[in-house]
């Protein structure tokens, strides 16, 4: 496998580039994040992974090994190919995706074109232990401000028709840790009535 190329950037675009290496040309394929940090530069030392398949091989390359890890992870998740990785890549930093699978953010995934719900769901259920453990951290969980939201106003609601607050407050504790993708106060608050019943 070759790990890195080191010289001469004779091409570059968003998508790819071509890195001279001892008179021999390589095509490279990049994310945009990669991009954003050889745009100025003529020489480089690239990290890469060779793809291979049946049919195809191909190069893709990192500016540092973070990213090159990160990589390595989602392609090794059901449904996400070294083209959607790229796609993760280009559209979020390797910490942005580092942070939405550790936060279990499902919804800031599925923003990334191709993702769709049940793959961003998949790549949280597969890399988050590995992520957590390559990181070194403890898992956080952010409660973003529209679920704050939903649980404030369904609090309120509820409170306001004379249920009791502590009660509440745990049966809405209880309901948004087993559906944190919760988005409408009016699902909320069928569900906490119906554990009230």
């Amino acid at each position: 496998m070759i790990a890195y190329l080191n010289g001469t950037i004779t091409h570059k675009n968003p998508a790819f580039i071509y890195v001279e290496c001892g008179g021999v040309g390589y095509h490279v394929n990049i994310s945009l994040h990669t991009y954003s940090k050889l745009e100025n530069l003529e020489k480089a030392k690239v990290l890469t992974y060779l793809y291979v398949r049946e049919d195809e091989q191909s190069l893709y390359g990192f500016f540092d090994d973070d990213e090159r890890t990160l990589f390595v992870l989602l392609i090794s998740v059901s449904g996400v190919g070294v083209n959607t990785a790229r796609v993760i890549l280009s559209y979020m930093s390797p910490e942005e995706v580092r942070t939405a699978i550790m936060h279990e953010n499902a919804f800031a995934l599925g923003k990334v074109k191709g993702i769709g719900p049940k793959t961003a769901k998949r790549i949280i259920l597969d890399l988050k232990d590995k992520v957590i453990k390559e990181s070194g951290m403890e898992p956080v969980v952010l409660v973003s401000q529209e679920t704050s939201r939903i649980k404030t106003e369904a609090i309120s609601a509820l409170v306001a028709l004379g249920f009791p607050k502590p009660a509440i407050e745990k049966q809405v504790k209880t309901i948004l840790d087993k559906s944190p993708d919760m988005e409408s106060v009016e699902d909320l608050i069928k569900q906490v009535l119906k554990q009230m019943s």
